[in-house]
């Protein structure tokens, strides 16, 4: 007969977690709970539409936004809370080194325990406070966890009614969308099939770590323009992983590549209509076509990639050098051990190829692209001999980050769209490049449709300003969480934000030059 254990027993197994940290979380607990019970039933009208507030050409900036600010005072709670995230990002690689530090120490006295107590073997207890460490040094976790705080702040001074209201209006689409669309593009097949032609290019170079690199750092992004930008990034920074990152790049070089990616991906999608967040959603309200998009921004965009991904070759020639005796003796060392990966027949490729071209046509539709990424499943375990493991945490986190960013970027229209409206064609540039760095660059262009009076001089400036500026930061572009989560196991404790700032200003800079000078 099995023993019993005793409840005592029980509650000396359980994980002992820390008094202080019980207590914090029934306070909150309690306290969020009081304050839900007691909070009015709530305000549809949240947030204030733009054309809402009191327009007065007299005002200036200052005044407009103290005026907006006494309309509705959470404007300034939310806009605090969304730049104490933006500082938590530049915080995550400590998060992630304490995490570290005390993971480290449990062990320790975690073995220290059994060797005085004389037991061997059985799994580690988990290191709650390491966990939970780690969780806040998630850079694709950060603006979620700041949700929470959104969500409590408007609870108690709306109501949950105010809540419900404003999460229900917040449009998740392009969340969803790339989280479907990066399961997709980084299957086996489709993998195989962009490596395969981006090889084309590559035999150029004779398949030198120097041809993959410009290869992929220019014909990649490019291809976003008809793939998505979220497709592309994908693609790049696994075939960067495989082809680059592997051979160990010094970090300056790591970080430069990084930095050129989300640079040359953000504008790469400029050449066509549909395929670049920032540009969908400008383009059906100012009819801007496929020939005005190559026209105005493609070719520009091209010459920029070029010029940019060259530069960084040059200054890094030194480094291809060691990186190529680097995978020579690797290849030397691994011979006779490689094995051979198995080709995917052509029809299965075709297939999941068209499951993509599927995603990308219905993308503004959840219902149907959600409903062909459940088929796509089902075909995947029917073909599971020639797949992969279907990779599905790095697509969760970065749909899971862009949520919280959309959530937060959708209560910043108070302030963004008086900066927009009083600047001229250079600052509305300029402008829209920094603003950029700190929110989501379509955020940027949508409030810029809300702009009446807009030139084709300013739609243009502020659209290559939203373009230009986003490789400066992880929360820039879309895309750009999903290069970080493919790239982030190569940089010791994560991607540093102010180092891919450092490495994306050159690209930044001649992508400014040439949409403005050329």
């Amino acid at each position: 007969m099995l023993p019993i254990p005793s409840v005592a027993n029980l509650l000396q197994r359980r994980p002992r977690l820390p008094a202080r940290l019980f207590a914090w979380l029934f306070a909150s607990l309690l306290f969020a709970t009081t304050a839900w019970a007691a909070a009015p039933a709530g305000d549809v009208e949240f947030p204030l539409p733009v054309e809402s507030y009191t327009q007065d050409a007299s005002l200036g900036l200052w005044d407009t936004l103290v005026a907006r600010v006494q309309a509705e005072p959470f404007n300034l709670i939310a806009t605090v809370i969304f730049f104490l995230a933006i500082l938590h990002t530049f915080a995550a690689a400590k998060f992630q080194k304490w995490a570290h530090a005390v993971e480290h120490a449990h062990e320790e006295k975690v073995a220290e325990h059994r060797g005085a107590h004389g037991v061997t073997g059985g799994p580690v207890p988990v290191s709650f406070k390491g966990k939970v460490l780690h969780f806040f040094g998630e850079v694709e976790a950060i603006f979620g966890i700041w949700v929470v705080v959104l969500v409590i702040a408007l609870t108690i001074t709306k109501g949950w009614g105010t809540v419900t209201h404003y999460m229900s209006s917040v449009n998740f689409t392009e969340p969803m969308f790339v989280v479907v669309i990066m399961a997709l593009a980084s299957t086996r097949p489709v993998l195989l099939a962009a490596e395969a032609c981006l090889r084309a290019f590559a035999r150029i170079g004779r398949e030198s770590v120097a041809a993959w690199w410009l290869t992929i750092l220019i014909i990649a992004p490019l291809l976003g323009s008809f793939i998505t930008e979220p497709a592309a990034m994908t693609i790049a920074a696994l075939l960067l992983a495989r082809q680059f990152y592997e051979l160990k790049p010094s970090p300056r070089f790591a970080y430069a590549t990084i930095g050129l990616l989300f640079v040359n991906v953000s504008v790469g999608g400029t050449l066509t209509h549909f395929a670049a967040p920032p540009v969908l959603m400008v383009a059906t309200p100012w009819k801007w076509d496929l020939a005005y998009m190559f026209t105005h921004f493609g070719w520009r965009a091209a010459i920029g990639i070029v010029i940019a991904t060259t530069l960084y070759a040059l200054i890094f020639r030194k480094e291809f050098a060691a990186l190529q005796n680097a995978r020579t003796e690797r290849r030397s060392q691994n011979a006779g051990q490689t094995r051979v990966e198995p080709s995917v027949p052509a029809w299965i490729t075709l297939v999941q190829i068209g499951f993509m071209a599927f995603t990308v046509f219905v993308a503004h539709y959840p219902a149907l692209f959600i409903g062909g990424f459940l088929f796509f499943i089902a075909f995947m375990q029917a073909t599971a001999h020639h797949q992969g493991r279907l990779e599905l945490r790095s697509p969760m986190l970065v749909g899971f980050f862009l949520a919280g960013l959309v959530t937060h970027g959708g209560l910043q229209a108070w302030w963004i769209e008086p900066v927009l409206s009083r600047l001229g064609e250079m600052p509305l540039f300029l402008g829209a490049t920094a603003l950029t760095a700190v929110n989501d660059n379509a955020a940027i262009t949508y409030l810029a449709t809300l702009v009446p009076g807009f030139t084709e001089e300013l739609k243009y400036a502020v659209v290559a300003g939203a373009v230009t500026g986003g490789g400066l930061t992880v929360i820039a572009n879309a895309p750009n969480p999903a290069g970080q989560s493919i790239l982030q196991r190569y940089f010791p404790n994560g991607v540093s934000p102010l180092n891919l700032l450092l490495a994306a200003l050159v690209p930044t800079v001649i992508m400014a030059l040439a949409f403005m000078a050329i």
